[in-house]
């Protein structure tokens, strides 16, 4: 069964979280638990999303993304056209989206 890897490094200013794999089924539910265990501690440092060993997000794995960005203003590392996928999915706020010519 595919799974997904998260590790994280920091330091002083700044987290990593370097994802690898599916954030899809059970994996978001752990995503979500490293994520809630680790937000108390991140403080005023920055916080980096490294989406680059990721191969497949559901829904819900996008939901989660876009609430850690809305939370951080996390940056997003991707290196390829699916892993920017992933993160310009993430960085959009589809109720804070305006229509052109509003």
């Amino acid at each position: 069964m595919p799974t997904l890897r998260i590790t994280i490094e920091g330091n002083s200013d700044a987290l990593l979280m370097r994802l690898e794999g599916r954030i899809a089924g059970p994996w978001v539910s752990e995503f979500d638990q490293t994520w809630h265990s680790l937000a108390p501690s991140l403080g005023n440092r920055r916080l980096s999303l490294d989406l680059c060993g990721v191969t497949y997000v559901n829904q819900d794995g996008i939901r989660l993304l876009r609430h850690i960005y809305g939370e951080t203003n996390a940056e997003f590392r991707a290196d390829t056209p699916l892993t920017r996928y992933f993160a310009d999915e993430a960085a959009h706020d589809p109720e804070k989206t305006v229509q052109e010519g509003d």
